[in-house]
Order: structure tokens, then C-alpha cells, then sequence
């Protein structure tokens, strides 16, 4: 049983190191302002207009997001080795590819599509096989380490963005990040492997008050896209990952203004809070359940959004602590929807299910953006962009007290619908 013990933890780590390597995706904000400074200069690198700066970002994210689904599906029906390895030719093809063009529809195929579609298959791969090897009881904690690697990938990928950039350029780096990711996931998917068949944790199968939890509920997506419980998670999901990305999207060319060069420190220390509110929040979701744990980061993350109202640049301490505990409340969404997607739906078809959730983060990630691009282009200011964020934070919170298991939904007197959530889910 040792052996088995610690082959979930061997697959934790790798899917950890899978995830510190996709999340170059975070490290968006420090290219942008790259690609920001040719275009102001003239320089005919990059002709671009600045509404469409965040395009390939928003593009990624949604195309991440969807291919999600699909990808979910291969790590159910086959393999998560497979899958990964689909995922990091795809995210070293899609850097390689753009790497040889600087026009705006190059960097939309190869950041947008290609990326976006090898870190759907890479993220699909990592979670679901780790969590299938801890009980129930750890499944917060677990999903929170796995998806930290996404978060705090930042802290090595922004400066080493900065150095590469400065000595070969913007293109020659991607070139190098394209070539070193595909090798080391596909590297690391060699290690991901679901429990047999029929396995059931030891401390699982000692305590049977779990079984309501673990048991049976296995919904197939069909079934899952029937109940309000979908719905609630996937509106929540796509407001605090777009209020979320927004921020993390252009915080460089935030700091900036008032940290020069320096301003990939603000980017690394937002990565460290990214990857710790992962874990801290699978840790807490797993004592006090997830939405109550949901309630209070969404209120906190929207705190946090509209003080952004009273920072200016000058204030560099300030901003690193926004960014820090933006950062924080962000990464909580990406283990507290894997560990209710599995609570209220089921481990068997965990993939396919969390990848029609995780859609959420996608439509999100697209959608705050864009919008927020555009508001500070028309308006120079992002101030609107940021009372919207917070107000819709607001809304997800109270929707989040709303979602219970879909198990006693449909059981519920119309008077108990907006109890807040005590049970442990």
C-alpha cells in the first residue's frame, strides 16, 4: 500500500511540474508590454493597434478553455500521458510558430490557437489523476498543489522573460520557450497515471460517512448540464476568472509606470500569491466547503479590486500588494472548481465535466480582457473596468451561497434557497 501511496504523490508533483511550465501563459502582461513599446515606438515590428493588444491573450484563454472539454474527454476514455504529451507538442508548436512572425493574426494562431489548445490538453492531464489517488477529504488540497505550478510558474518565466527578451529579443525567446516546454511536459507526462481500476483509498474505505460524498454521485455531462448546480458554478467561475485575468493580463504595464524595468517583481510576487491562495483555499474549502469558501474570496477579491481606485503608480508598495492579493483570491478559483466539480458531480467522467466548467474561465478570460482593453483605449482610464469587475464580484458571492449539491437541490423547500451553504461540500 506504501507503493500505491506513493505513486499519488509522484503524480501530484508531475502534474505540478506540467503546470509550472503551461503557466507561461500568465507571464502575458510582461510580452504585451514588449509589443506595446514597438507599436508606440513605430518601430514596424509589431503594427498593431492597442485595442486589439490583449487579442491573442483573450484568444488563448477561451480556445484553452473549450479545447478543455475535448481534451477532458481523451484523459477519461485514454490516458492523462497521452494527453499531456498532446499538450506540450501543441504549446511548444504554437511558441515556436510565432517565433518567426510578428504580425497580429500570427501571434492570434500561434499564442491564441495553438497555445491555447496544448494548454487545454496539458491542464486536462494534471489534476484529474492526482486527486483520483487521495480521499475525498484531501481532494482541495491535492488540486490546489497540482494547479499552483499554473499560477507561480510567473516567478521564473516573467524574469527570465525580461533576460531573454533584452539580450535576443521577443521572438528568439519564444523560440526558446517553445522548444524547452515541449520537450519538459512531454518529459513529465511520462510520470501520469490513474489509479487501477476499483481502487479506493485506505482512509476512504475506512470512514463509510464518505460514501454520500464519493459514492455515487457520478453524473455524465449530459446529466450534469441539467441542474442549476452547473449553471450557478459556471456564471461564478466566469466572473472571478475574468475579473481575476484582467488584472494579472496587464498588471506589467501597471507597475511600470512606476517600477521601470523592474516591474516583473510585481508579476513574480502576484504569481507567489496566485499559487498560494491555490492551495490555502483547497486546504480551508476542505474544512468549511468550498462555497463559503467561494463567499469569502469573492468578497475579499472585489475589496481588493476597488481599492485599485485609490492606487496610483507612484505608489509602488500599494500596487505590489494589490497585485499580490488579487493574485491570492484569483488562484483560489482554480482548486476550488476542480474540488466541486468533483464533489457534486463525481470522479468518473471528472474530465469532461470539470472541462465544460472550466468553459467558464474561458468565456471569462476573453471577455474581461477585451472589454478592459478597450475601456482604457477609449477612456485612458482603467477605472471603469474596475467598479464593473467589483460590482460583478459582488453578484458571483451572493450566487455562490446559493449552490448547494445537486443531490438536494431538487429536495429543497423554495424558503431554504438562499440559507448560506454550512455543510461540508
Amino acid at each position: 500500500m506504501n507503493q500505491i501511496k506513493n505513486l499519488g504523490w509522484r503524480v501530484t508533483m508531475a502534474g505540478l511540474g506540467i503546470n509550472l511550465a503551461l503557466g507561461i501563459l500568465y507571464t502575458w502582461s510582461i510580452f504585451k508590454m514588449t509589443i506595446k513599446d514597438s507599436i508606440v515606438a513605430g518601430d514596424g515590428l509589431f503594427n498593431w493597434s492597442l485595442a486589439s493588444l490583449n487579442d491573442p491573450y483573450a484568444v488563448c484563454c477561451l480556445v484553452f478553455a473549450f479545447t478543455m472539454i475535448f481534451a477532458g474527454r481523451v484523459q477519461d476514455r485514454l490516458s492523462p500521458k497521452i494527453t499531456a504529451v498532446i499538450g506540450g507538442i501543441l504549446t511548444g508548436l504554437g511558441l515556436i510558430f510565432i517565433s518567426f512572425s510578428t504580425a497580429w493574426i500570427s501571434w492570434i494562431i500561434g499564442f491564441g490557437i495553438l497555445m491555447g489548445m496544448g494548454l487545454g490538453f496539458g491542464y486536462a492531464s494534471a489534476t484529474p489523476p492526482a486527486i483520483k489517488w487521495f480521499p475525498s477529504a484531501k481532494t482541495g488540497m491535492i488540486a490546489g498543489i497540482v494547479v499552483a505550478g499554473f499560477g507561480l510558474a510567473s516567478v521564473y518565466i516573467a524574469p527570465l522573460a525580461i533576460f531573454l527578451i533584452d539580450k535576443v529579443g521577443l521572438s528568439q525567446a519564444m523560440l526558446i520557450f517553445g522548444i524547452a516546454f515541449l520537450v519538459i511536459v512531454s518529459a513529465l507526462a511520462q510520470f501520469l497515471v490513474n489509479p487501477p481500476e476499483g481502487y479506493v483509498h485506505p482512509e476512504e474505505a475506512d470512514k463509510k460517512t464518505n460514501l454520500a460524498a464519493s459514492g455515487p454521485i457520478n453524473f455524465a455531462p449530459g446529466e450534469m448540464l441539467r441542474t442549476p448546480t452547473f449553471y450557478k458554478l459556471w456564471i461564478i467561475f466566469c466572473i472571478a476568472s475574468g475579473a481575476g485575468l484582467m488584472i494579472i493580463g496587464g498588471v506589467a504595464g501597471m507597475a511600470k509606470q512606476g517600477m521601470g524595468q523592474m516591474a516583473w517583481v510585481v508579476v513574480a510576487l502576484m504569481a507567489v500569491g496566485n499559487a498560494s491562495g491555490r492551495v490555502i483555499a483547497g486546504i480551508l474549502s476542505d474544512r468549511i466547503g468550498r462555497a463559503n469558501t467561494l463567499f469569502i474570496m469573492l468578497i475579499f477579491q472585489s475589496i481588493v479590486i476597488f481599492s485599485l481606485l485609490f492606487i496610483t503608480p507612484a505608489q509602488v508598495m500599494l500596487l505590489v500588494l494589490a497585485a499580490m492579493l488579487i493574485g491570492f483570491n484569483y488562484g483560489t478559483n482554480l482548486s476550488l472548481f476542480p474540488s466541486a466539480t468533483k464533489d457534486f458531480f463525481g470522479l468518473k467522467n471528472f474530465g469532461v465535466n470539470y472541462g465544460l466548467v472550466f468553459s467558464a474561465w474561458g468565456v471569462g478570460g476573453f471577455i474581461f480582457p477585451r472589454v478592459s482593453q478597450m475601456i482604457v483605449a477609449y477612456t485612458n482610464s482603467p477605472r471603469m473596468a474596475y467598479v464593473l469587475a467589483a460590482g460583478l464580484l459582488l453578484i458571483g458571492a451572493v450566487l455562490a451561497l446559493m449552490t448547494k449539491a445537486p443531490a438536494t437541490e431538487a429536495y429543497e423547500q423554495p424558503e431554504f434557497i438562499t440559507t448560506p451553504v454550512t455543510e461540508k461540500i
